[in-house]
């Protein structure tokens, strides 16, 4: 029932389209009793009563009943699929809202193949659980209801002998409802894993195949989709008796009226009508109880794809903004103070960081792999929250300034540039959505980009391919820094933006950088000299501690770990 009361707020939103779907259910269910009532008048009246004068007018009330019985259930069904589907789009507009306000740390702890599950499978399911649910059980229970009514006004007798399976019925359905949530739970989370597996899978072909490793892949995959297999079947083999049961206790139903009722007319307490009318009447009790066992089965689906979906609704976003000011326009000035912070709460990743940036000024931050260069920015972008010390922006603490207000102030340019499943151009805008087609073979120029751009069969409107995958890194690299030169930033971090690609076109991407740093507070996190040693300020990191701190001349001279990073070739330099 937890499930039923999450989603009903979506439900309500459309009143019209609920209260007309269900209009038409329970019209089109009163239309159910017209044929017994005319099944019995033909028996009693025109066959033992010899008036074949009232056959057609009989047959043409019945054939009345079904035509507004289907054109009704043809409406039902349109304005039904009209309201699941605002609903679906509604609650995945919202999960996906919420998945976006997720803090960093939430999507690190997650296989992207499971969020889209829940994303799309399961919201579908839990959609199900209340559309179908309200419509279907609602005209159930009226059918049974109207169907009980009549019978008992031919023969109450009959009608309790009728309904002497209906507790069986509803015993079975209660065993059943207990014991299928474990069942339908494993089912879906199995069906998430092997979503995850097979999105790892496609995004990672190129290294399947260079490690010739397709066979042991098929393994994996033939596991998880094993698991499914087995999963699914242990959810069948419980409806595989259940239903069959459920059906077998309505035939004996059919049976007691069979036995009863011809008792009845041979005693000559009831016509021959009444009888035949209530076995068609029985046909219509029992065929709600069977749809009834139905919507239970969709009902434990949905409510294990209900506890997927609101386990993320219920998971915390990012801390509220709770800002005192809103600097209206960022000058880039940065000072960490004491700043510490670890992920897991126990080890520590960063520890007391102090440094100061001046608006304008390049921070060079240089270290051993894992040493917190990366968190250490990251702090700024508010990915993380840090734990002790504080950082300002223009002497406003970071966490008085609005987070988007903030991000929008700063771009990322990464050794790993992400671009999207789209054009060039649609990759540019997401910089700066609202910039002309001039504006961006302008960045395009100052990123050395513009030329292999022209050359693409589209120029800026031609497909990149998933992550763009028809661009080499370095051309990637260049669009990356375009996109970034189009936001026209403040402050700029690069996350070791030449370490993939060869001299050459090092030479292009620095050239770009040198004109995207300009006259902004930089943040450059490199292992390569040509990046690092015009800083205004080096940072040396080990193990998330600041242990050496200058200017590249003077780190040098001090010869500790910073000269023997750069003795050990770590920090590389083109042409030396």
């Amino acid at each position: 029932m937890r499930v039923f009361f999450r989603v009903l707020p979506y439900v309500r939103r459309y009143p019209f389209l609920a209260l007309a779907t269900l209009a038409c259910a329970i019209l089109s269910t009163l239309m159910v009793v017209i044929f017994p009532a005319v099944t019995q008048r033909i028996v009693d009246d025109v066959i033992r009563g010899n008036q074949p004068a009232l056959l057609v007018p009989l047959l043409g009330v019945g054939l009345a009943a079904f035509f507004l019985k289907e054109l009704l259930d043809s409406l039902r069904i349109l304005f039904n699929n009209h309201f699941e589907q605002k609903v679906i789009c509604d609650l995945r507009s919202e999960l996906y809202a919420h998945i976006q306000g997720l803090p960093l740390p939430w999507f690190d702890n997650r296989a992207t193949g499971d969020v889209m599950t829940r994303l799309i499978e399961d919201v579908t399911s839990v959609e199900r659980v209340l559309i179908d649910g309200i419509e279907q059980g609602t005209v159930a229970l009226l059918q049974i209801l109207i169907v009980s009514g009549m019978m008992l006004a031919w023969s109450p007798s009959l009608t309790l002998v009728a309904l002497t399976p209906i507790p069986f019925l509803a015993a079975g359905a209660l065993i059943y409802t207990l014991t299928a949530h474990s069942r339908y739970r494993i089912q879906r989370k199995s069906v998430s894993a092997l979503n995850s597996l097979l999105h790892d899978n496609i995004a990672g072909i190129r290294q399947i195949k260079t490690y010739t490793s397709e066979e042991r892949e098929q393994t994996r995959f033939g596991e998880a989709s094993d698991a499914v297999r087995r999963a699914t079947l242990v959810v069948m083999r419980a409806w595989a008796i259940y239903q069959p049961s459920m059906s077998f206790l309505a035939s004996c139903g059919m049976l007691l009226i069979a036995g009863y009722g011809t008792r009845e007319v041979l005693a000559g307490r009831m016509d021959v009508g009444v009888l035949v009318a209530f076995f068609v009447l029985a046909r219509y009790l029992y065929e709600p109880v069977g749809r009834l066992h139905q919507l239970n089965q969709i009902f434990q689906a949905g409510r294990a794809a209900g506890d997927r979906v609101f386990e993320i609704m219920d998971s915390d976003p990012e801390s509220a903004d709770c800002p005192n000011a809103k600097i209206e326009k960022i000058r880039g000035a940065v000072e960490y103070r004491k700043v510490s912070f670890s992920y897991s709460g126990e080890s520590p990743v960063l520890t007391d960081i102090r440094l100061v940036a001046n608006a304008g000024d390049t921070i060079a931050l240089v270290g051993p792999t894992g040493a917190g260069k990366s968190t250490l920015v990251n702090l700024l972008i508010r990915f993380y929250e840090f734990h002790q010390g504080e950082i300002l922006l223009d002497g406003v603490p970071l966490r008085q300034i609005p987070r988007q207000h903030l991000r929008r102030n700063i771009a990322v340019v990464t050794q790993e540039t992400f671009l999207f499943n789209g054009t060039t151009a649609a990759n540019l805008l997401v910089g700066k959505p609202e910039a002309t087609e001039e504006e961006m073979w302008e960045v395009l120029a100052a990123a050395n980009a513009a030329d292999f751009v022209r050359r693409l069969p589209k120029g800026l409107h031609s497909p990149v391919g998933e992550r763009g995958i028809r661009l080499s890194v370095g051309e990637k690299q260049r669009i990356s820094i375009a996109r970034a030169l189009l936001k026209n930033p403040p402050i700029l971090i690069l996350d070791e933006a030449t370490a993939s690609v060869d001299t050459a076109t090092e030479v292009l991407i620095q050239q770009a950088l040198d004109r995207l740093m300009e006259n902004r507070t930089c943040f450059v996190i490199a292992h390569r000299l040509s990046t690092v040693r015009h800083a205004n300020w080096i940072l040396v990191l080990e193990r998330g501690r600041i242990i050496e701190q200058g200017r590249h001349d003077e780190l040098l001279q001090h010869g500790g770990l910073y000269a023997k990073l750069c003795k050990n070739s770590f920090l590389e330099s083109p042409g030396h």
